[in-house]
């Protein structure tokens, strides 16, 4: 399997999470540079991962230019995490067991279901999800109870999906097709902390704004498309 980690300014943690990772497990560890002004890609390139650099600023443009790489030699899984060591790199094989098993195409962990730390998902984004999560249960009829980016997903599926959104759509857009398509979902329950540094999403009026306007219009496009 390969990772792929999207990354903007994160040179304070990118390394531990790239050496958090079960070597195990993983074939390749992609970290996207997003238009970092720090040493992020330096930090992450010395805990040995594959460094790539997408200039077009967004979660969604980062994870696309990590799949561009990977299809030239796909894995049989893809996995996405944050760079800012909010998520458990060590509980990868909790989602991926699921899918090398067979019993599923896409694994979500679920901050919701699992232990967090106090502070670590703030009110807004704790609403953002629940709206979002009953939303996709009754337009499409599948039960998340997160849009957490610690995730995984079979590679000929992910394909299938043709992901497009380059932003803060990235997730749903992946639940919301997963469910049109017929996959098998299933969450498990993730540890989550308090992320190294300022969020660029929750951390500012504007990202909190964007992302929830972005999250309910990308919804709503895929029930349209339906």
């Amino acid at each position: 399997m390969a990772v792929v980690i999207p990354a903007l300014d994160e040179e304070a943690s990118v390394g531990a999470v790239v050496r958090s990772i079960p070597a195990a497990l993983v074939r390749e560890v992609v970290v996207v540079d997003n238009g970092s002004r720090d040493g992020t890609a330096a930090a992450a390139a010395a805990a040995g991962a594959t460094v790539l650099f997408e200039p077009r600023r967004g979660y969604g443009a980062a994870c696309l230019r990590g799949l561009r790489h990977l299809r030239a030699r796909p894995p049989e899984v893809v996995a996405f995490l944050d760079a800012d060591r909010s998520d458990y790199p060590e509980e990868l094989p909790s989602l991926v067991g699921p899918i090398l098993e067979g019993r599923a195409d896409l694994v979500v962990g679920s901050r919701v279901l699992g232990a967090r730390e106090p502070g670590a998902l703030s009110p807004v984004q704790e609403f953002g999800n629940a709206l979002a999560t009953r939303l996709l249960a009754w337009l499409f009829g599948v039960r998340f109870t997160d849009l957490g980016p610690f995730r995984a997903v079979r590679w000929s599926s992910l394909e299938a999906l043709q992901m497009q959104d380059l932003d803060y759509g990235w997730t749903v857009e992946m639940q919301a097709k997963a469910a049109k398509r017929g996959l098998r979902c299933l969450e498990t329950p993730v540890r989550y902390r308090r992320r190294v540094g300022r969020s660029k999403v929750s951390g500012t009026v504007r990202g909190v704004w964007g992302a929830g306007t972005k999250i309910l219009w990308t919804i709503a496009r895929e029930a349209r498309r339906r």
